[in-house]
């Protein structure tokens, strides 16, 4: 029944590909090849990250690039006449500023491919990996402590959700307007972004060992990535959601038992449920609310409100299916970036140079585009725009450079996942989310790019605590036994 539902579900989306291919190929303005390998790579991409031998990072990278790229595109093109709502700069519209533009983007997939397939044939993939997890002494504490472990969490994302609405020390778009004394502000950060979700990340990987369909822990869990997204102002809770799910579905695989149809309906019911709500409870924050006085006053209306006007509604359906086509980082980069005509390594040098800041916007934003965010007031909005990690490896005008590169960050990103899924000891559910947040990071790449390191060595960290934790469980079960 599953693999029969399977097999219809892939025989539509391919379908549906081709027909849009079709549309795509007779309107488009340039070379015709041009968009046929275009259309190759990035499919290519997308399908070997689903295939047997793929590591997670394929598959979040194929995803964010399809949609950020050859699905917008394709729409636009097909059915819009060529309007991006993004900003493309000095992008004139014409054939050869077409073509430009996607030989840019297939140079730079064609050589994540390569990586691609050079990883599979010669260093790792799962089928080969060790199955058995090492982490014993966090499972043992997890089952003999389950209902307050559980409780603590619950408590846990519930208070820093809460709190960082009333404070507001961390929310996409906005200069903060609580900081924090002693870090804590970056702590508030670490775990609204991915510490909270790889907290679920462990309880789940725990809870598949006690029983095959946790219904309770995976509606917690997913409560967990609502709380934190739209305590964030971010509509992203997909990102770690869709991590979460993808892991547990290769626990399941890996560990050789089937999840029940019953089990994968409701639980994506209620992901579902929850994801149009965040969606709807952030955009109509973000119109009624997004600028308050104090923290008092912003949390006094939050709470007050009694239900979304019919008008935000409506501005809430719009932006949603806005949000499903140009949320994702990718095209409207490349067009700009191709088209801009002082590409160089000064130009380069200069994006590396970029630091962070609490308000104005970014480099990209400055010099490729005419940015809408320089009309609002960037003392109290911190919105930026990103090119993406394929048109900011092309700022020196060079597709030998563009594409070893990418190669090199195919690498990276392969030994980003290898390393963290043998440090936290096979939990593939932790790496999934893990490799979630370094993909969305390629592709959302742009903006402060030496500070990259920040987020990797955050990523490791998180790991590592998980790795330590085992080892002090240990060492102190030993001292226990030895006594």
């Amino acid at each position: 029944m599953i693999t029969r539902i399977y097999n219809v579900f892939l025989s539509i989306f391919f379908l549906t590909i081709s027909v849009l291919f079709c549309f795509t190929v007779i309107n488009y303005p340039g070379n015709a090849l041009v968009y046929v390998i275009f259309t190759i790579a990035l499919n290519a991409l997308l399908v070997f990250g689903f295939t047997k031998d793929r590591i997670l990072f394929d598959t979040f990278i194929g995803l964010f690039f399809w949609l950020g790229f050859w699905l917008k595109f394709s729409i636009r093109i097909a059915f819009m006449g060529g309007g991006f709502n993004e900003p493309t700069g000095n992008f004139d519209g014409t054939a050869g500023a077409y073509d430009r533009a996607l030989i840019v983007t297939s140079c730079g997939i064609i050589a994540l491919l390569i990586a691609n397939f050079i990883r599979k044939k010669w260093f790792f993939s799962y089928k080969k990996a060790n199955k058995t997890c090492n982490l014993e002494m966090v499972f043992a504490l997890y089952r003999k402590r389950r209902i307050p472990i559980l409780a603590l969490f619950v408590a846990l994302f519930v208070t820093v959700a809460a709190t960082n609405i009333a404070f507001g020390i961390y929310q996409r778009g906005s200069v903060p307007r609580t900081i924090l004394p002693l870090g804590l502000s970056g702590v508030y950060t670490w775990l609204l972004l991915f510490g909270l979700a790889s907290a679920s990340a462990v309880i789940l990987d725990c809870e598949f060992k006690i029983r095959k369909h946790p219904y309770f822990v995976s509606t917690v869990c997913l409560f967990e990535c609502f709380f934190s997204s739209v305590s964030m102002l971010s509509r992203g809770l997909i990102l770690n959601g869709g991590a979460l799910a993808i892991g547990t579905y290769e626990n399941a695989k890996r560990r050789s038992f089937r999840l029940s149809l019953r089990f994968k309906l409701i639980v994506l019911i209620i992901f579902g449920l929850l994801f149009l709500f965040s969606v709807f409870a952030v955009n109509h924050i973000r119109t009624e609310y997004f600028v308050a006085p104090s923290a008092e006053t912003f949390t006094s209306k939050f709470f007050v409100s009694k239900t979304f006007m019919p008008e935000s509604a409506l501005k809430s359906i719009r932006k949603i299916q806005t949000l499903f086509l140009d949320r994702w980082v990718g095209m409207e980069g490349v067009m700009a970036v191709s088209s801009y005509p002082d590409l160089g390594w000064g130009i380069w040098k200069k994006a590396w140079a970029e630091r962070y800041s609490h308000s104005g916007t970014s480099m990209y934003d400055l010099t490729f585009i005419e940015s809408q965010y320089l009309r609002i007031d960037l003392s109290k909005h911190h919105f930026i725009g990103m090119p993406g990690i394929l048109a900011f490896f092309y700022y020196p005008g060079s597709y030998p450079f563009l594409f070893f590169s990418m190669l090199l960050l195919g690498f990276l990103g392969a030994f980003i996942e290898i390393s963290l899924y043998k440090i936290s000891g096979g939990n593939i559910i932790l790496c999934s989310l893990m490799v979630q947040v370094v993909a969305s990071r390629y592709a959302h790449f742009g903006y402060v790019p030496y500070q990259s390191y920040l987020l990797f060595g955050s990523i490791y960290l998180n790991v590592l605590l998980l790795f330590f934790l085992n080892k002090y469980l240990s060492f102190v079960s030993d001292r226990l036994t030895s006594e």
